[in-house]
């Protein structure tokens, strides 16, 4: 996961002209590299997804000092890497999914605000 974060974060900048830092400043300019990528009619979902979803985690994983894990994506019987931190399971890779599959609504800094409001201060000082 921290590979593709890392190409995440480098695509951004070749391709969108993005800084992808890991910080949480970087979620809103993901949200709108994910705007542009759910726009291509030749978007590889499942890469996108694991792409992006993988940089959204990473920020999460490194903001509260948490780790990837394998686990059951609730109320379904398939595994999906979670980020496990201070005790809760967010799901970043579904996050982005919904994003792209169903657009703003899905909104990544609203979902951040709700995580950080649960979560607390990050365990780091950027």
């Amino acid at each position: 996961m921290e590979s593709y974060a890392r190409a995440a974060a480098e695509l951004a900048g070749k391709r969108f002209r993005q800084n992808l830092d890991f910080t949480a400043e970087s979620i809103e300019r993901l949200d709108e590299i994910l705007v542009l990528v759910g726009d291509s009619p030749e978007m590889d979902l499942d890469f996108e997804v694991r792409l992006w979803g993988s940089y959204l985690g990473e920020v999460l994983r490194l903001r509260y000092a948490g780790k990837w894990e394998m686990t059951d994506y609730p109320g379904e019987s398939v595994a999906v890497p979670a980020v496990e931190a201070r005790g809760s399971r967010l799901f970043p890779l579904m996050k982005v999914y919904r994003r792209l599959t169903m657009g703003g609504e899905e909104d990544l800094q609203e979902f951040f605000n709700t995580v950080t409001g649960r979560l607390g201060g990050p365990a780091y000082i950027n």
